[in-house]
């Protein structure tokens, strides 16, 4: 028995083994299978629809059908089919193909019934969206002979109620009550020139007798920031003998 060989039918070279002709590829479909699993061939590049019908002519050209052969067959189908949906839809978990190579009958099964609920709501969806595509939402206003039947909206707004909604919006918001708020009077000029008034008379002091003359403790703190600032200029030297021990100061700047 002879045929004509096309695109995508099914030959048998070599009496009577399955094969394909593609455009990417001709030869055995076991083959072609093996190149697919092995990512040597994109699973994309191949019409899965068009290697079936040539499957179908192929056993109806053969004696007999071989239930090896065509337990196979579905078998690679579904797992082509599965990598797949993995490339065209987006998923949270990459499809590891290796993983599909020991794929057991029933799983191929469960995922031959996932691709068919896939088709369906594919169907269902391209409906939906055709009926929505012959809806046209109105933009145009009520007809004039039904305009008097709309009420007006302003009817009973009088400037006395504007009045007051102004009154509401544009007051003035509440004053913040900053009672518990320490003011600060004390700046950080007045700290640096403290300190430089006391090392420039004394040339070394310990921290205690710079902030011996301070009233509050905003005081003590902006001093302490003030001995920062010039340890960071390089006018002092800071010394602490032990944690938490006495600090030493000493004036290296410019003689006062």
């Amino acid at each position: 028995m002879t045929s004509t060989a096309g695109p995508g039918s099914a030959e048998r070279p070599d009496g009577g083994a399955f094969a394909v002709e593609l455009p990417i590829f001709t030869g055995p479909f076991r083959i072609l299978a093996d190149l697919i699993l092995a990512q040597k061939i994109d699973v994309c590049d191949v019409s899965i629809a068009t290697v079936t019908d040539g499957f179908l002519a192929h056993s109806k050209e053969a004696e007999g059908w071989s239930l090896e052969e065509a337990t196979w067959f579905l078998a690679v189908c579904a797992i082509m089919l599965e990598l797949k949906v993995g490339r065209l839809m987006p998923r949270h978990e990459v499809v590891d193909e290796e993983d599909l190579l020991g794929v057991s009958p029933d799983l191929v099964y469960a995922r031959s019934i996932e691709l068919a609920a896939f088709r369906t709501v594919a169907v269902e969806i391209a409906r939906g969206l055709d009926e929505e595509s012959l809806r046209f939402t109105r933009e145009a206003g009520p007809p004039t002979e039904f305009a008097h039947l709309y009420p007006d909206v302003l009817e009973d707004v009088s400037a006395d109620d504007l009045a007051r909604i102004a009154a509401v919006v544009f007051r003035p918001p509440p004053m913040v009550d900053l009672s518990h708020v320490t003011p600060i009077r004390y700046t950080m000029a007045e700290a640096v020139e403290a300190v430089r008034d006391h090392l420039g008379r004394l040339g070394q002091a310990s921290f205690r007798d710079l902030v011996a003359d301070c009233d509050e403790r905003i005081q003590i703190v902006v001093r302490f920031l003030a001995l920062l600032e010039l340890y960071r200029e390089g006018k002092v030297d800071l010394a602490q003998a032990a944690t938490f021990g006495e600090i030493d100061v000493r004036w290296e700047g410019e003689a006062a």
